[in-house]
């Protein structure tokens, strides 16, 4: 492998591992499709998402903004307000969820062939 391959391999590994991060773990999932429905404070998020802990979905939040999904934005006020919104790449992360939702229920939807009588 020359040094272009390998620059390019290593990037590509790189974007998957990513990917699996966000899409491998439920609460990052469960986030964005929360703040996808409107709901972009931390507080709500938490009190939405039921079971997820403040330290588990603040590292979300974190890893997620990290990653380019989500935007913070934090508003000067006592007591300080922040809140989340989904960017671009965020929203098509959320339009492949929804169509990996779909498929799911197409396929648990549709009957099994029968092989009897062939």
């Amino acid at each position: 492998m020359n040094i272009n391959e390998k620059k390019m391999h290593s990037r590509a590994s790189n974007v998957y591992r990513k990917l699996e991060d966000v899409v491998g773990c439920k609460w990052s999932v469960s986030v964005l499709l929360a703040i996808d429905a409107g709901i972009s404070r931390p507080g709500a998020l938490e009190r939405h998402i039921s079971g997820i802990s403040t330290k588990v979905l603040s590292e979300r939040l974190r890893k997620l903004t990290t990653y380019g999904l989500l935007e913070k934005q934090s508003f000067p006020e006592v007591p300080p307000r922040t809140e989340y919104s989904l960017t671009p790449s965020g929203r098509k992360l959320i339009r492949i969820i929804q169509q990996i939702h779909t498929l799911d229920s197409t396929l648990h939807g549709a009957k099994p062939k029968s092989s009897k009588g062939n």
